[in-house]
């Protein structure tokens, strides 16, 4: 179907953090922006442009469709010693001033953020020159950023209900959309469970969060080894790593015989997705949204370290479904999850169970739904 005419030509500014978390929602709404007829900025750190560069979205600028490009901005985080927040505030100030020359020369008709520090000047840019602004918030709990610039955005737009963290007034302005999803992995939501036979490979995805993490590296390889021989010999594992631990890791699995396929960063995890029978992963609300689209069984390792433990309420919002199993970190050992894999491998129902139970988690039009307010604000249909 052919977009309205009013929205051709439009221009639509994305920022977002530089970690994958807030980076993939805001390249899936790219994407639906760009076959909407959207010229599409996207305002990010240089630790957010990489997410860009390896995926879908690149080939889409190789080959010249639709009209997008990348900014990078001065930014910084306001935690560390004083001179360490003082250096902040002067990077934040000088990526405000960025921005508003971005905003104003490109000529943008609305700002979608994302969290994350990098978006904070780009989006308070485009407030305080009079651009609508939307914010859109991952976590059950709304982040530092967007509530410094929540009282002046035009909508809130988050990915679960019962959001905590807004004020009455937000809550007024949000609208619950759901947490965006790259286009390859939303195909994944009608494609059914693969199918485990008694004999056959069965196989395991290791996402470490946006870089790795090392609980993983440490733990996993002691637990498999720790399973059964004839469940080991089926097995096959796909593991993010840190830099530091890939070598020991592969020397661990090519030592005892596992067949494994390791990587600091996967750019096709949509095909890792597909493949799986299982997903150990951080429960980020990035990766949460992309396994239960995915309609994948999950053993969540919340990231211990956050103060209001956003993880650890992401992931239990699957568990308490049935689609996942929830681990926190200090309670983590190869005995313990050596139990609970061979408990899940020797019983193929449980996982396609859990899959199912996954997949009810999902909110696969979450795109869809973020791309139609943005098209309404854009055209002056959702004005107060």
């Amino acid at each position: 179907m052919t977009e309205p005419q009013s929205t051709r030509n439009k221009t639509i500014f994305l920022a977002a953090g530089g970690t994958g978390g807030h980076m993939f929602p805001a390249i899936a709404l790219a994407e639906d922006l760009l076959s909407r007829g959207y010229a599409v900025r996207i305002i990010t750190d240089t630790r957010g442009k990489k997410y860009c560069q390896t995926d879908t979205l690149s080939t889409k600028i190789r080959e010249g469709e639709g009209d997008l490009s990348f900014n990078v901005i001065a930014s910084s985080s306001l935690s560390g010693n004083p001179v360490k927040k003082l250096l902040g505030v002067a990077k934040l100030a000088l990526g405000f001033v960025q921005s508003i020359l971005l905003i104003l020369t490109k000529k943008a008709d609305l700002v979608v953020g994302f969290g994350g520090y990098p978006s904070l000047p780009a989006v308070f840019a485009a407030q305080f020159i009079g651009v609508d602004t939307i914010l859109h918030e991952q976590n059950a709990i709304i982040g530092r950023a967007n509530h410094f610039l929540s009282s002046r955005a035009e909508r809130i737009a988050l990915s679960l209900p019962k959001t905590k963290g807004l004020t009455e007034t937000d809550s007024m302005r949000a609208v619950l959309t759901g947490n965006p999803v790259r286009s390859s992995i939303s195909k994944l939501y009608v494609e059914p469970y693969p199918n485990i036979g008694k004999d056959s490979q069965i196989r395991l995805f290791v996402m470490g969060g946006s870089l790795g993490a090392h609980v993983f590296s440490d733990i996993l390889p002691k637990a498999l080894v720790k399973l059964p021989e004839d469940l080991l010999a089926r097995l096959y594992v796909v593991q993010q790593c840190l830099a530091q631990d890939i070598e020991d890791v592969r020397e661990f699995y090519k030592t005892h015989n596992i067949e494994a396929t390791l990587a600091e960063f996967f750019p096709n995890v949509a095909d890792e997705l597909a493949k799986s029978h299982l997903v150990i992963s951080r429960s980020g609300a990035g990766a949460v949204a992309e396994i239960t689209t995915a309609g994948r069984p999950a053993i969540f390792v919340p990231y211990p370290h956050h103060k209001d433990r956003q993880q650890s309420i992401n992931a239990n919002v699957v568990a308490d479904k049935g689609g996942a199993w929830v681990f926190e970190e200090s309670d983590l050992d190869e005995t313990v999850l050596s139990e609970k894999l061979e408990k899940l491998f020797s019983k193929p129902q449980a996982l396609f169970d859990a899959a199912e139970a996954s997949r009810g988690c999902a909110r696969p039009d979450a795109t869809r739904k973020l791309g139609n307010l943005v098209t309404a604000l854009a055209s002056g249909w959702d004005h107060d």
